[in-house]
C-alpha cells in the first residue's frame, strides 16, 4: 500500500470541496483509500496528464470530480508514494 502525502494545496481544496458538498466526503475518502491500494484500478480511471500538468497524473472521485497527483519516490519502499496535488471540478483543476 502507497503513502498518501497532503499538499497544502490539496488540503485547502479538500476542506473547500468538502463543505460545500458535505454528502462526497465519503465517496472522496473511499477514492483515496482505492488511490493507496493500487492507483490504476480501473474505476479511478487514472490518466497521465498533458500540457501546463504534464508529468502529473488524475483520477476520477466521482462524476465530476477529479484528483490530480504524483508518484514520489519512497525511501522506504519499493513503491511509490503519492502527492496529493489538487481535488475539485474538472474545471478547477485543468
Amino acid at each position: 500500500m502507497r503513502t498518501l502525502i497532503w499538499g497544502k494545496t490539496f488540503v485547502r481544496a479538500f476542506k473547500r470541496t468538502t463543505k460545500k458538498h458535505p454528502n462526497l466526503r465519503e465517496d472522496i475518502e473511499e477514492t483515496l483509500r482505492l488511490l493507496a491500494k493500487d492507483p490504476f484500478v480501473p474505476q479511478l480511471e487514472t490518466h497521465k496528464l498533458k500540457g501546463k500538468l504534464s508529468g502529473s497524473w488524475a483520477c476520477s472521485a466521482g462524476y465530476d470530480l477529479r484528483i490530480v497527483f504524483d508518484f514520489v519516490k519512497s525511501e522506504k519502499q519499493e513503491e511509490d508514494d503519492i502527492l496529493l496535488m489538487e481535488i475539485g471540478t474538472h474545471d478547477e483543476v485543468y
